[in-house]
């Protein structure tokens, strides 16, 4: 949904506010400049800021930032709690005006990634959940999209856009960028802008590291993901039904893998070793990236590895994985295709095959890309690029973020997701596309604002996202995804009705509810749902029409290597320890003071980390426990305890420990900070010592905000 396409922003704002917007040349803007006067583009700020010298202020002048406040709900806080802006004093934050939905939204997130590693200790990112569908307001829906899309920052829920009107943004995604003194500087719409963000937050951090006005102590937030259960599957994205084969293909979508089962369930082997990757081999070996759609061609299993921008290939007969298409890039828009292993692709999230050529739903450019199988090239096959829904020729008409393909041997079926739409592709040489069921051709994009759950005919019927369509004797059946449902079409007649589910997001098989299906497919009499935020695969016995979830016994999750995280912070308080004398045994207790700042606590949902280092050649302390990071146990409001393994040898040895701890604001504020403080400890152990533990001295507590970022001396404390 961004500005990267000619006439997206001509449907940028929901219908709640299109009474109070206008088209300019293609462009749907607000009447009148926002509550922040003219709404500059971040780039022209970029242009103006280059000309100052580090000393000068590089975007003065500009007017404070607007409040939070309005949202209905917080996440990635502590439950219950909320930042204010003034918490952020000192930080660079970023704002990111984002949908769920949004396949746009979904490629800003490696950016904001990219953005928040580089500047992990001067940045803060906020993301400021604006939805387009009703089914996106719902605060459980977002927490599920953030668990899906793995976002590590904390997110506003704006289910009534006054977050959004307040910053005076007009399109999905925006980033609105506010200096550490808490003054708006601008914003920049569309995806594609990491450069233009690195280069314009590089600038701020230099001037008011240099101002002394930037605070440089790490942060950290209580995430969704904290809570989230461990699960066989997670996120299950599709589902394909192998009736010959008696093979069921799961796109296990956030464990990065394809599970294999029989179609009872029977666990056959899973393909990918779940790490996020790009790696070809054998199936232990390789590695995908949120794969999506699949299709069966001979023995062989074509995989939209989506994330990766690339369609993978699984040998089922060698066990092994290759590329077929794709650079492991994003292209941008434009592309047009070309040699399959040379081409950028842009999000690919569908497959289906028909007469001998692999076709793609290509969510990212709203398009349909085709391979005829054998042949070393890949590209466009049907529409403009233009976000909408509009029938016509392959060359003239446009989709809106296909998401699903399904084909009764002579055309294909497309979920045009964006559109709430199912599209017929007629694929013959001069062919075109027409819309079985939902709005189309309205003036100006309007279409992509035609969504409900209304079981009608043709133009009249109303679906919400839909993200899966298979064809079966004559019908089409559609996972109505935001609905939570299952749709049954009928081609004929154009008559849309529900088959599955009561528009309620649940658990049950009796009554049938769901929770945001992602995929269906058809095996004999059984139609299989991927029930994707409810992490399970679902049965429904189309005889009778009951369902049943399907468990995969002997399935677990797989365990990749973790990513490190620095727990870390850089110490604010080093104090030198006077000598203590122990017993060398084979352990020493010690007991950890914590300090908390005044107007924080210590957070209980995060681990209390320490890691000891020892002075080399000493041999008081066990090797195995110095360097590596350990968990305390707390054992009060601000105190920890932790054991020390010695070796038994009496001496004399220097030990350092680090201790890292999380304290929150009180009462409802979700602002954590991570702090860290360092001992340094000389120890002598002897035989004849009955001291069993060390008692470290509280050190002074640290302000709530270090704003020049610079290093305090080590301190000298009486052991």
């Amino acid at each position: 949904m961004s500005d990267s396409h000619p006439t997206r922003s001509s449907h940028r704002l929901l219908a709640t506010i299109t009474a109070l917007a206008v088209l300019v040349g293609g462009a749907l803007m607000l009447t009148q400049g926002g509550p922040l006067g003219d709404n500059n583009l971040l780039a022209q700020a970029a242009n103006r800021g280059q000309k100052k010298s580090a000393t000068e202020n590089p975007f003065p002048n500009r007017p404070p930032a607007p409040s939070f406040d309005g949202g209905v709900g917080w996440l990635n806080v502590r439950p219950g709690s909320e930042i204010n802006l003034k918490d952020l004093r000192g930080k660079v934050v970023v704002l990111d005006f984002w949908t769920y939905c949004c396949i746009n939204c979904m490629h800003v997130l490696p950016d904001l990634e990219f953005l928040e590693k580089k500047y992990e200790k001067e940045l803060v990112v906020i993301g400021v959940h604006s939805a387009k569908f009703a089914n996106e307001k719902n605060s459980e829906a977002i927490r599920g999209a953030i668990l899906r899309y793995e976002i590590e920052h904390p997110v506003i829920n704006d289910a009534n856009m006054t977050v959004w009107r307040k910053f005076g943004v007009n399109s999905w995604p925006t980033l609105v960028l506010i200096d550490p003194e808490g003054r708006y500087v601008g914003q920049q719409p569309g995806e594609g802008n990491r450069e233009l963000f690195d280069k314009v937050i590089g600038m701020l951090v230099d001037y008011h590291k240099k101002k002394g006005t930037l605070d440089t102590s790490p942060v950290r937030f209580d995430l969704e993901s904290n809570r989230l259960k461990s699960s066989p599957l997670k996120f299950p994205g599709k589902v394909l039904a192998d009736v010959p084969g008696g093979r069921l293909f799961i796109s296990d979508s956030n464990h990065n893998r394809i599970v294999v089962t029989g179609l009872d369930g029977t666990l056959k082997e899973t393909i990918g070793s779940g790490a996020i990757g790009r790696k070809n081999g054998s199936y232990a070996d390789a590695s995908f990236d949120h794969p999506q759609g699949t299709v069966l061609i001979g023995d062989e299993l074509y995989v939209a590895d989506t994330e990766n921008h690339m369609i993978r290939v699984v040998d089922l007969k060698k066990k092994t994985v290759r590329t077929l298409a794709g650079t492991g890039q994003q292209s941008r828009f434009g592309a047009t295709g070309g040699v399959l292993r040379q081409s950028p692709l842009n999000s690919p999230w569908a497959l289906s095959h028909l007469k001998g050529t692999l076709y793609v739903a290509m969510a990212g450019p709203h398009q349909l890309w085709s391979h005829k199988l054998g042949s070393p090239r890949i590209g466009v096959f049907a529409g403009t690029g233009r976000e909408d829904i509009t029938d016509g020729p392959l060359d003239q008409c446009a989709l809106a973020q296909p998401s699903a393909l399904a084909t009764d041997g002579r055309h294909l079926f497309v979920a045009d997701s964006e559109g709430s739409s199912i599209r017929q592709v007629d694929t013959k040489p001069g062919g075109s596309v027409k819309t079985v069921v939902g709005a189309h051709d309205l003036f100006r994009g309007r279409s992509l604002f035609e969504f409900g759950d209304i079981d009608e005919v043709g133009d009249k019927a109303r679906l919400q996202h839909p993200l899966g369509v298979v064809f079966h004797k004559g019908s089409l059946f559609v996972a109505d995804t935001y609905n939570h449902k299952i749709k049954k079409i009928d081609l004929k007649t154009r008559k849309s009705t529900t088959y599955l589910g009561d528009g309620k997001r649940g658990v049950t098989v009796d009554p049938a509810r769901l929770a945001e299906p992602g995929g269906v497919s058809i095996g004999g009499d059984t139609l299989y749902i991927a029930d994707t935020n409810n992490h399970r695969i679902c049965t429904v016995d189309l005889k009778n029409g009951k369902m049943a979830e399907l468990k995969v016994a002997g399935l677990k999750a797989p365990s990749p290597p973790v990513a490190s995280h620095n727990d870390f912070a850089q110490s604010q308080n080093k104090v030198r320890v006077a000598n203590q004398t122990i017993r060398s045994g084979k352990s020493v207790q010690i007991a950890i003071p914590l300090s908390i700042p005044s107007g924080f606590k210590l957070n209980p949902n995060a681990s209390i980390v320490y890691r000891a280092l020892g002075n080399k050649g000493q041999e008081v302390v066990a090797p195995a426990a110095l360097g590596k990071r350990k968990k305390a146990s707390p054992s009060g409001d601000s105190t920890a305890s932790a054991t020390l393994a010695l070796t038994g040898t009496p001496g004399k040895a220097t030990v350092e420990l680090a201790v890292s701890y999380q304290v929150c604001r009180d009462g409802k504020g979700g602002l954590c900070k991570l702090l860290t403080t360092h001992w340094i400890i000389p120890l002598t152990a002897t035989s004849d010592s009955k001291n069993t533990s060390l008692k470290l001295p509280a050190t002074s507590k640290p302000a709530a905000k270090n704003p020049g970022g610079k290093k305090a001396p080590a301190k000298k404390a009486a052991g």
